[in-house]
């Protein structure tokens, strides 16, 4: 069957984004057409956003529209609290619990040798660095539990544990194998109630 051109390069392009095969993407194509032009202007326009407005907190790598995310100029935080978190999406998901009143540090992945990926290809320097500007009490090791996972957890834990006074992890709750993103707030929130000490 042939499909015009315009409709195939929209379809390519959504096949791109992550979990969606080529027949979400058509649907969505497909959606996206027979939408009224001032809803995919809205789109167009929000995608934009997202890419020119958007950058990394120059403090602790969460999304900020300026140079500190709004978490870091929050003066009411808990400034003496650090959870440290793989991806910004983790954050979303800890803040939508409500049971966390502290600071943030994106490292941005996780330590993988099968993929390449080692400490200096994660935010782990400007997270010791912090500790030489900053009054830390405790660090909260919230990363995903899997293998990955627990290996820079357990990494992290031997790096920090001499430049503060306690290293916890998130209690389990979370299954093995599990993204934190994926799961609900009241898992996510037991798990932050109910962390460990390493």
């Amino acid at each position: 069957m042939q499909i015009a051109e315009p409709l195939l390069k929209a379809i390519e392009e959504l096949s791109k984004l992550p979990g969606v095969g080529r027949k979400t993407a058509q649907r969505l194509a497909l959606f996206i057409l027979k939408s009224s032009e001032e809803d995919v202007n809205k789109l167009v326009n929000s995608i934009l956003e997202l890419k020119t407005k958007l950058h990394y907190c120059s403090k602790c790598y969460n999304l900020a529209v300026e140079d500190l995310c709004e978490i870091c100029q929050n003066p009411k935080r808990d400034q003496s609290l650090l959870c440290v978190v793989e991806e910004a999406s983790d954050v979303i998901a800890i803040e939508k619990t409500n049971e966390f009143n502290g600071i943030y540090h994106v490292i941005g992945g996780i330590l993988s040798p099968l993929s390449g990926i080692g400490p200096e290809d994660l935010k782990i320097k400007e997270l010791v660095k912090r500790f030489e500007n900053e009054t830390i009490n405790e660090v909260i090791l919230a990363l995903n539990a899997d293998t990955e996972g627990e290996t820079t957890s357990l990494y992290l834990a031997r790096l920090i544990k001499p430049l503060v006074s306690r290293v916890t992890r998130i209690a389990r709750g979370l299954p093995i194998g599990g993204d934190l993103e994926f799961a609900d707030e009241a898992t996510i929130g037991r798990a932050m109630l109910n962390r460990n000490l390493l």
